[in-house]
Formats: structure tokens, sequence, C-alpha cells
């Protein structure tokens, strides 16, 4: 018997039940929330008799680790650095494998915004991040870090590039979920929400990882904000990019590439008016008083904001991408695209984001729970979904409609 255990009752959640649910052999999904509310609703929607409630709080870590010893493996779709560190540290301790979807490379742990993140005392944030290899090699566990859309899809394309070339110069990857272009047009920033929105707002302003000009370095979000032309399955669309956190685990796991870097995809506008609430500082962390109290400009902008960027009946999204390897093969240029263009499911009701997200994690644990992934320790997509797995994770992922063109020249 295959028993999944999924942290987190949310939208991402979601997607990674239906497809275990639906698309897997997996006979038991556990679903642990502190919300009983989010988990009924949850189990109510994707309506299978596989699944199974735990009201949980990941940051106890004595109740998570007696619920996690029932699974075999686990998936962790909550939104926050410190419920991940505090679900991965059970995991490791109770001995069992997970995937993580947050997009943070925990062997090297992103230093800005803590959110809540609390190290061990008198231990660095790089010195906590091999702290937890280490101890997941002892303990003889797989942790997948950072596997979604980006991170994963993203990383494990990319690194399927890399290895077909004698020599890698470059992997960048553009990729992000848009409305769809009506859905675009009637609201603020043209831009839906179909993730955590603080956590959106946390990226546009923290420096990302990178290597440029073959060095390793840091580059502040939303540089590198670039037009171009989406012209693969059958679409001829103006959009735009810029720099933002998405694969940190590249710089070191590819640390010989001379480039390497994420950027999000939005429709074009987008950039410009972020840019002028981060002028006018109202995407700060750091309290001001206004009239007598103290209050965060970057919480009071998404409560205002937030209201007007939900889904409305009818509204879908798109998640788009389009990643970029170049190298050498026999003394030539090589570049290798990848592109995807997925839209919601209007027959199973699950938005594009859902899909792209939760589908690559929910296959990479049914995967763990057979042991099919070798890797221990803290391992990236890219270094443990290749060859045969590699393989496998497109074929499942086109059986349910997520198809990525691969383009050489």
């Amino acid at each position: 018997m295959t028993n999944v255990l999924i942290l987190g009752a949310g939208k991402q959640a979601e997607g990674c039940a239906w497809y275990l649910a639906n698309e897997s052999s997996v006979e038991k999904i556990g679903i642990a929330s502190r919300s009983e509310g989010s988990i009924d609703k949850l189990m109510k929607s994707i309506g299978s008799k596989k699944l199974a409630k735990h009201i949980l709080d990941v940051t106890d870590k004595k109740e998570t680790k007696e619920v996690m010893e029932g699974y075999d493996a686990a998936i962790n779709a909550l939104p926050t650095r410190e419920t991940s560190y505090a679900s991965l540290e059970a995991s490791i301790e109770v001995g069992l494998d997970m995937v993580d979807m947050l997009e943070e490379y925990h062997r090297k742990p992103d230093k800005y915004e803590m959110e809540g993140l609390d190290l061990p005392e008198g231990m660095s944030v790089e010195e906590y991040g091999e702290h937890l290899h280490e101890k997941a090699l002892e303990n003889d566990v797989t942790f997948v870090d950072g596997m979604g859309f980006a991170p994963g899809l993203t990383n494990f394309t990319l690194g399927k590039g890399l290895r077909e070339m004698d020599k890698g110069k470059s992997a960048i990857a553009r990729c992000g979920g848009i409305p769809e272009k009506k859905a675009a047009e009637k609201r603020p920033l043209k831009y839906m929400i179909t993730w955590a929105f603080d956590h959106v707002l946390r990226e546009y302003m923290i420096k990302s990882p990178a290597i440029k000009n073959g060095e390793r370095t840091e580059i502040q979000a939303l540089t590198e904000h670039k037009k171009f032309i989406f012209d693969k399955f059958g679409q001829d669309e103006e959009l735009e990019c810029a720099v933002t956190p998405g694969m940190p685990s590249f710089v070191y796991t590819r640390s010989e590439l001379e480039e390497t870097y994420e950027k999000t995809v939005r429709w074009p506008g987008h950039y410009d008016a972020i840019k002028t609430f981060k002028e006018c500082g109202m995407l700060d962390n750091e309290p001001i008083p206004v009239r007598g109290k103290e209050v965060v400009p970057r919480e009071v902008l998404s409560a205002a904001v937030t209201p007007k960027l939900k889904p409305e009946k009818g509204d879908k999204d798109v998640c788009v991408m389009w990643n970029t390897a170049e190298g050498e093969k026999n003394g030539e240029p090589l570049r290798i695209d990848y592109y995807m263009w997925d839209e919601a499911d209007a027959e199973t009701g699950l938005t594009a984001m859902q899909r792209t997200t939760g589908f690559p994690p929910a296959i990479t644990a049914e995967m763990l729970a057979k042991d099919k992934i070798p890797e221990k320790g803290i391992v990236p997509p890219e270094d443990c979904i290749k060859n045969e797995i590699y393989e496998e994770m497109m074929e499942r992922l086109e059986k349910v409609d997520i198809q990525v063109l691969e383009e050489k020249r």
C-alpha cells in the first residue's frame, strides 16, 4: 500500500491531491493543515475516498512526526519558510522522504527576509543548510527541493538541456503565471492571484543568487526587464519578464556556467506599476507611523490590492515558460529552448498554476514512495529528475495535457 502525505490544504495542495487521487496508484492521501475548514473544502472538491484528514500544526514537531510515521512520502505545500523548514526537520528525524514546493534551496537558505525562520542557537544560515543536508544523508532521507513549476519544471528541463552539451555556458528560465488576456485587461497590475500574494511581493524586493559573467553574484529583483513575443502553441503574445528568485540551486549545482538566473513572466505594464509602488516605498517591510499607529507599507498594499486581484467566476489563468540552455556540442554552438503554455482546465476546475505547480511534486512523491529516486540528502530537481526519471515525468505530464516543447538549434 502506497501512502502520501500532503502538508497544506491550499490551492497548490489541491493540485497535488487531485493528481494523486485521479492519476496515480497511491492508495492513501493524507491532507494535513491546522485549518479543518480548509481540509474539508479540499476534500469536498476532490471527492475521493483515498483522502484522510489530519488537523496539524507543523511547528508542533512531535505531533508532525507522529502523523508522518504513517506515510511513505510527503509533499510540503505550505507557503512560508517557517513551516517549510519545520516540516523538513521533522521528516529528516522520522526518516520520511519529502518533496518541497517552496522557491528555496534549503541547503543554501535565502538570508533575506527570514519570514519567521528560527535558526538553531549559535548556527548561521549557511551552517544550518549544510547541517540539514548532512542530517538527511545520515538518516537516508531524500528531500527533493523546490519542485513545482518554478522552481521545478524550469530546473529539470534546463538540467536536461545542459546534460546534452559537452560544455554548458548559460541557463536562463523565463516563466510565470498570468491571467488570460481578457481577465488581465480588467485588473490593476494586469495580474490575478493564483499564489500567496504576500510571497509574490516579497519576491519583488529581495536579491536573487545568480551567475553573471562567470562570477557568482546577487541580482536585485525586477532588473533585466525585457519584453518578448511568445509564438508557440498557436499563441502570438507580447509579454515581459524581469529577474526574481526562482532557481537558487543552479548557482551551486551548475557553478561552471557563465550565466544563470530566472525571470518571471507578466503582461506588459505590470512591472512598471510594481516599480512605481517600490519607488514610493509601498513594498517596504519596515513599519512607519501613520496617525499615531505603526503600519507596514507592504501589508497595507497587499490588503488593499488583494481583493481586486482575486479570480472571479469565469476567469482563467495561464502558465507560460520559455527556458534557454546554451553551450557547445562537438565544438559547435548548441542552444536548446523549452516552451510551455498551459491553461486552466474547465473540466477539472483546476487552474493552470495548480496543474503546473501541483502535478510535478505529486509525481515526484509517488516516485519517492516507490524508491525510484536514489539520490539522498537535499537534492534539487536538476540533479534527480534525469534520464529515465525525466522521461517518465514528461510522459506523465503529457498524459494530463501539460506539454513542453523542446527545440534545438
